[in-house]
């Protein structure tokens, strides 16, 4: 396969729809061969693609050379007529994920601070890198969402992160480089065979190319085909969530066990990252298959793994992000007109005065602090004839137990007159009034 801007325009363009059409490409612009010749051949074509170019240089600052290659980056962007930024990051190599995962997530993090919404932020992956993926994945045990390797196009930040190039192999690009004379920089580190990926480039392809010289074809074939897997297995778990929860967060537990085994796996897997949660490995995704949902009805039992942890109550599954013990949140903060920010990520408190139902005036005059359960609370919300304890109300209500101790409570003076936005005191309440409200609160139910 041979490479021309041409080609590249013709790629660019079939990725194109009436929702993701870009006004601006944004080259992640490393100084090296391939990002080298993408933002050369953008350059060069600007005027049939017509979509302004701006190029950003992540200095990891991993190597002595680094702030020469962004200045090298910066005559290159300059001689292109590209708009350019350098931006320095600060790589944590005791992160736990590896050396090459956190610059990765560092330069991502900095790559999307700098998108504006519509943006496609343009990344030269090629071939040989698609082939590098799968393998690392197949020896990490992946599944077809890990052996589809690098996409082509994804959502990111506000925008896309889209690889044009992961159809084109390295050689190609070497030899466009060459016939324009185009200059690059080369990393040192990419000879040094410590890292996997390192170790695959230079050890292992090359031997796989003397008995498959198509070796790259063949590798990129499938990952295509793992990655139409992965879709599809992709919809059939998005139809049964929808059958079975009402959020990814929430599975309800008589639907679950209607599935297959394996549609159970994957409709957990599914549900975590639509959730926003890391993946579990397969040992603690059986853990919540073989512990939790068989469980008692009256037990509370947890899986957890680095990142999140999966509960179960009253016939739900229930998926949170897993951290230190709770810390009890602070307590004594006073609501009045400007809404308060709870402590532990509980969400914003305000007062909404003109509800049909909310706090008398009097007790709004009275002041309003903001405390937690303590324990032994009894409470008669309006509407309904009898005190009870707090504990019993959070109960009744279906509030998960993890939540019950980190609900707002409203007191005036020393009586409880609300809590947070589930309750007004019957002895507090008219109508209208003035209701509380509990934006970005944790789900309780």
């Amino acid at each position: 396969m041979t490479f021309s801007p041409a080609s590249l325009l013709d790629r660019l363009g079939a990725l194109e729809t009436g929702a993701n059409k870009p006004q601006r490409y944004v080259i992640a612009l490393s100084g090296g061969l391939d990002s080298t010749v993408l933002a050369a051949a953008l350059a060069v074509t600007r005027e049939v693609h017509g979509k302004a170019l701006y190029a950003i240089h992540i200095d990891h600052q991993l190597q002595p050379e680094s702030a020469e290659w962004s200045g090298q980056c910066r005559e290159l962007a300059v001689r292109l007529g590209i708009d350019f930024i350098a931006e320095s990051v600060d790589v944590d190599p005791e992160s736990g994920s590896g050396l090459e995962a956190a610059a990765r997530a560092a330069r991502y993090t900095a790559l999307a601070a700098h998108m504006r919404p519509g943006d496609w932020l343009l990344s030269a992956h090629h071939r040989d890198d698609q082939a590098e993926t799968l393998l690392l994945n197949l020896m990490r045990g992946s599944g077809p969402a890990g052996l589809a390797g690098i996409g082509l196009i994804n959502s990111f930040a506000s925008g896309w992160l889209v690889r044009p190039l992961i159809d084109v192999p390295r050689a190609a690009l070497e030899k466009f480089a060459t016939e324009v004379k185009l200059d690059w920089v080369e990393d040192p580190s990419n000879e040094d065979r410590r890292f996997d990926r390192n170790y695959l480039r230079h050890e292992i392809l090359p031997r796989l190319e003397g008995r498959w010289p198509d070796v790259m074809a063949r590798l990129a074939r499938s990952a295509d085909l793992a990655g139409e897997a992965a879709m599809l297995l992709e919809d059939l778990a998005d139809f049964d969530l929808s059958a079975i929860g009402d959020r990814p967060e929430r599975i309800n537990i008589d639907g679950l066990v209607q599935l297959s085994r394996a549609r159970q796996g994957n409709l957990l897997r599914y549900a975590l990252r639509r959730a926003g949660l890391p993946l579990p490995g397969a040992a603690r995704l059986a853990a919540v298959l073989d512990q939790l949902v068989p469980a008692k009805e009256d037990a509370q039992p947890v899986v957890t793994w680095p990142g999140a942890e999966i509960r179960r109550y009253r016939g739900k599954l229930y998926a949170l992000a897993a951290g230190e013990e709770p810390v009890q949140p602070e307590e004594g903060s006073v609501l009045g007109g400007t809404p308060l920010e709870l402590t532990q990520g509980l969400g914003i408190l305000s007062l909404s005065p003109g509800a049909a139902l909310g706090l008398n005036e009097a007790v709004i005059e009275r002041g309003l602090t903001v405390h937690y359960r303590r324990g032994g609370e009894q409470f008669r919300p309006a509407g309904q004839r009898h005190t009870k304890k707090l504990k019993k109300l959070l109960q009744e209500s279906g509030v998960v137990p993890w939540m019950r101790e980190r609900i707002p409570l409203l007191y005036a003076g020393e009586q409880l007159v609300a809590v947070a936005d589930l309750w007004v005191a019957a002895d507090a309440a008219s109508e209208p009034g003035t209701a509380i409200r509990w934006n970005g609160r944790p789900a309780l139910h």
